[in-house]
């Protein structure tokens, strides 16, 4: 049995945060089962293990202490915890788990979740007991299984071209909230800029709606209250709107712009969420955060605040090269956007990733745009389109709140949907994905497909990886970029057409330098300064186009074989970071 577990130094949803928690992560007994016997001989109820692996990294990274690369479809864990209070609930988190998890407590199922890139959680109270307690999970991830929304980990053995890695098995943190029975469960901040109001819902599953119960909420920012309110509770379902505006300039001669949250200024205001009972004592205590900030598109630019803002992005993997997916500590996520920043990039597009909501937090606090990206699949099928939509829908629910995060991109460069060009399934597919992420979030523009071949987008992102001079000719009027096609595939597919949304070079650069015989980019230098040199000449053409109003660079690191970073693989300088910050900052501005 293990109880021997490790904290991260950060509670690991810093956005919906409690003081009364319990990591799990940390030393776990695992087992492969190749033959698929576990089920049968009632793995559920113990086992005997083959390895002890570190959660929460994927077996095959060497952080994990078991770092082996063979292909295992199936394998468990097993771990132990200690439950002193059997009057509180306890909520048993997974951050995320690749792909398919059987939760079990103490022999007994308590679900399964499928998806392997969100985060999901149990009340497994009425399966604990006092004392010591087991949790084992069943892990499913069938390589060969082309459909199952996987990013950049290659379903072949070997890494190659553009995949890399796998990761099996649980890559995010672990952890047990322990709480009242009755709490508060779900939060969803939507500002208003020009109102001047925050809209604030509430969901209460675990509320006793018999009783006398009160939702007292306080806004602070920078330390000064700004609004503390107490609501009765009457249902389920609770929605307010708060005059931000009115309440802030009570209090303070600070102008708009003021306490606005950009890049630039990542100003924010703290929530405390307390549920009261009928004599006004805590039952639950959350903290959280929003941020005041709009975004929006309009005659063909990005619109930050109403105020057109260009955005310098770099493409980002969120790879590690010790972790494989799980950053080897909470700092080191930090430090890859504070790396960005110092090269004067103002957002990253996470690509192929879903990423763990510290990321995100750091994003909302240093200032960082992010745009949010699925993991796609290979291959198109029915079945293929029931576990992105449902995956998906967790995807934009987690991470709704986050101010830093201004696109959603679903689908990438027609990956699982290969025939999008011509394929009116596949295109009702495209259609599905933009519509279904607006229905859930009207705030925020979405791609139908990045790169190209789209359908109706908000944004039109074209990937172009060839030099200068392709760029300054074919990007000085929309006519023409919409009609050159760089990968040999239709910007637009079939049947649809631009419709006077911000054309951006959402993938462009992969230069590598150095090149040696197991890497490779999509041209290469032999110098730190033909790097800059490079850098220099394709930023400035995208920078110089009348028409294009945002890029992003590929790539931020290197990963494995893909050599084609700013950064080397465990985050070293290649060239000097001070001259790509120059290059950015004088690109453009409105």
């Amino acid at each position: 049995m293990k109880e021997n577990h490790q904290m991260r130094e950060m509670y690991p949803r810093p956005d919906f945060k409690r003081d009364d928690w319990l990591s799990l992560n940390g030393s776990w007994d695992l087992k492969f089962d190749d033959a698929d016997q576990g089920l049968k001989e009632k793995w559920y109820r113990g086992f005997t293990k083959e390895h002890d692996i570190t959660v929460p990294f994927a077996y095959q990274a060497e952080l994990s202490t078991v770092q082996d690369k063979e292909n295992h479809d199936i394998l468990w864990y097993q771990t132990s915890f200690t439950v002193d209070n059997m009057d509180k609930s306890h909520i048993l988190n997974f951050g995320a788990v690749d792909y398919e998890a059987s939760v079990y407590v103490n022999g007994e199922k308590v679900g399964t979740h499928t998806g392997g890139h969100v985060s999901f959680k149990y009340d497994i109270s009425p399966y604990v007991v006092r004392g010591e307690n087991e949790l084992i999970l069943r892990v499913f991830d069938p390589m060969q299984d082309e459909t199952l929304p996987r990013g950049k980990q290659y379903w072949k053995h070997e890494p190659e071209s553009i995949f890399y890695t796998r990761t099996t098995g649980i890559w995010q943190s672990v952890w047990i909230d322990i709480v009242n029975k009755e709490h508060l469960d779900a939060f969803k901040f939507t500002p208003d800029i020009d109102r001047g109001s925050i809209n604030i819902e509430t969901y209460f599953d675990h509320v006793d709606l018999d009783q006398t119960r009160r939702l007292k909420l306080t806004i602070t920012f920078k330390g000064q209250v700004i609004s503390e309110d107490v609501y009765t509770i009457t249902n389920r379902y609770l929605s307010r709107d708060i005059n931000i505006r009115n309440l802030f300039t009570q209090r303070s001669n600070i102008h708009d712009d003021g306490w606005y949250w950009t890049p630039e200024s990542p100003n924010l205001f703290d929530v405390k969420c307390e549920l009261l009972d009928a004599d006004h004592d805590a039952l639950d205590t959350v903290e959280t955060y929003f941020g005041m900030r709009k975004v929006e598109v309009m005659d063909g630019k990005f619109m930050l605040n109403n105020k057109a803002y260009y955005q310098k992005l770099v493409l980002d993997q969120g790879y590690f090269p010790r972790g494989l997916m799980t950053a080897p500590s909470d700092d080191d996520l930090k430090k890859d956007i504070e790396l960005a920043k110092e090269m004067g990039f103002n957002g990253a597009r996470k690509h192929q990733k879903v990423e763990d909501p510290i990321f995100l937090y750091w994003a909302d606090t240093l200032g960082f745009l992010v745009w949010g990206e699925m993991a796609n699949a290979a291959e198109y099928d029915a079945r293929y389109v029931e576990k992105i939509t449902k995956e998906w829908i967790e995807v934009i629910e987690r991470d709704y709140n986050h101010p830093s995060i201004v696109t959603w991109v679903p689908l990438n460069e027609s990956w699982g949907i290969s025939r999008v060009a011509h394929d009116s399934r596949q295109q009702n597919h495209s259609l599905s994905m933009y519509h279904l992420t607006k229905s859930i979030d009207q705030t925020r523009p979405v791609l139908s497909n990045e790169g190209w071949e789209h359908t109706i987008s908000d944004v039109c992102g074209i990937h172009n990886y060839h030099d200068a001079e392709d760029i300054r000719q074919n990007y000085q009027d929309v006519q023409s970029a919409i009609s050159h096609t760089p990968a040999n595939r239709l910007i637009y597919a079939r049947g649809y057409e631009y419709n006077n949304v911000p054309i951006m070079i959402t993938e462009y650069g992969g230069i590598a330098y150095v090149i040696d015989d197991t890497g490779w980019g999509y041209s290469s230098v032999d110098s730190a300064d033909a790097l800059v040199d490079g850098y220099r000449e394709l930023t400035e053409a995208i920078g110089d186009s009348p028409i294009l109003y945002g890029y992003c660079y590929t790539q931020l690191t290197d990963v494995e074989q893909e050599i084609n970073g700013l950064l080397t693989y465990d985050r070293k300088p290649k060239c000097d970071l001070s001259a790509i910050k120059a290059i950015n900052d004088n690109v453009r501005k409105f």
